[in-house]
Parts: C-alpha cells; sequence; structure tokens
C-alpha cells in the first residue's frame, strides 16, 4: 500500500510539472494531456521495461486517470498555480523524493542487486523530466549544475541501505525520501550544488 501510494504520488506530481509546461507553451488541451501523462508515467514506464516486469499503467488504468484529472485541473487553474513560488521545481523535487524510493523499491521487489536498485531509483526520478524538457525544447535540469540526479541518488541509494541493514520499509522510504527532497529543495533556495568537472591540464605548466 506505501509503495503504490508512493507510485500515484510520483504520477501524479510529475503530471502537475507536464501541465505547467504545456500551460506556459499556451499549448490546446490534448497536448496538456499529452505533457501531464508523458511525463507521469514515463520514469515508471521506462523502469518497468529495463526490469522485464508488467508496466505498471498498463496493468493499472488508475494512473492514466491520474493523469487526466491534473491535466483537467491545470487546463482551468494553471494561472492559480503558477502563483505560488516556483511550482514547477517544487513539483519536481516531491516527484523526484517518491520515485526515487519507489522505483528503488520496485527493484529490491524483483530481487535485483544492490546498484541495479539504486540505478532503477534515479533513472525513475528523471526520465519523465528529461522527456518534458526534452520535448518542450527547454533546457534539462539534469545539465544543469544545481543538485538533481544526486537527490535522486540520495534517496534511492538510502532506501536500499537502509533496506539492507533491516530498517522496516516504511521508515526506509520516510528517511530516504526526505533526503531527496531536503537536497533537491536546498538547490531550488539555495542554489546548492556538488563540484563540477575542470579541466586540470589548464592549471599545468
Amino acid at each position: 500500500m506505501l509503495f503504490q501510494m508512493l507510485d500515484y504520488l510520483g504520477v501524479a506530481v510529475f503530471a502537475i510539472t507536464g501541465g505547467i509546461v504545456a500551460s506556459r507553451k499556451q499549448l490546446d488541451f490534448i497536448a496538456f494531456l499529452f505533457f501531464a501523462t508523458l511525463t507521469g508515467i514515463g520514469g515508471g514506464t521506462l523502469r518497468d521495461l529495463l526490469l522485464g516486469v508488467p508496466v505498471f499503467w498498463v496493468e493499472d488504468e488508475g494512473y492514466l486517470v491520474v493523469c487526466l484529472v491534473v491535466c483537467i485541473f491545470l487546463w482551468f487553474f494553471a494561472h492559480w498555480v503558477e502563483k505560488l513560488n516556483k511550482p514547477l521545481r517544487w513539483a519536481d523535487a516531491i516527484g523526484i523524493s517518491a520515485y526515487s524510493v519507489m522505483g528503488a523499491a520496485k527493484a529490491v521487489s524483483v530481487g535485483d542487486t544492490v546498484f541495479v536498485a539504486i540505478l532503477m531509483g534515479v533513472a525513475t526520478a528523471t526520465f519523465g523530466g528529461i522527456l518534458r524538457d526534452t520535448i518542450a525544447r527547454e533546457p534539462p535540469s539534469i545539465v544543469k549544475s544545481e543538485i538533481y540526479v544526486s537527490a535522486a541518488f540520495a534517496g534511492a541509494g538510502s532506501f536500499v541501505l537502509l533496506s539492507l541493514v533491516g530498517t522496516p520499509q516504511w521508515l526506509a522510504a520516510a528517511v530516504a525520501g526526505s533526503l531527496a527532497l531536503v537536497l533537491r529543495g536546498g538547490a531550488i533556495l539555495r542554489d546548492w550544488s556538488l563540484p563540477g568537472y575542470r579541466d586540470r591540464s589548464e592549471t599545468r605548466g
């Protein structure tokens, strides 16, 4: 039940980000629905295909209904949502925190290794946003210097490690999701980033 709730949460908040992008582009309703659905289910679809398990929204159409409801809401009220402080980035942050845990948990549940589980968490948390930004011709957050993929990695990694030492799943999910949200929130509010690559040959002789 817990992880299904996380799955629904991840779909909903990523669908919100897709709808916000569509509203900013002033697209029609079908394009709204396309962006909301693609962003909402993109990461989870990649996860299930890579894990070789049934794709979650094919088995449960409720996820598509969530995307439709989000789309209808934003079609009428996106201008209200835009009045919030950085709504796109915060919805993205919540999606990352939920989906990094859910992706890792699903990989663990089918018996994959630690590294595969962490990778699935990162892929689930970031792929929908990458699709959204690429199709909208916006700079993907993944290539910006602020913490983004690192937050997903921290969430997925901490969940897997906590699970390995016998932490109850609900507690591991809460701690891991909170960690990912704090890191991504710090990037949004304080421009947190990790040191980037530098060409060290420039400093020689």
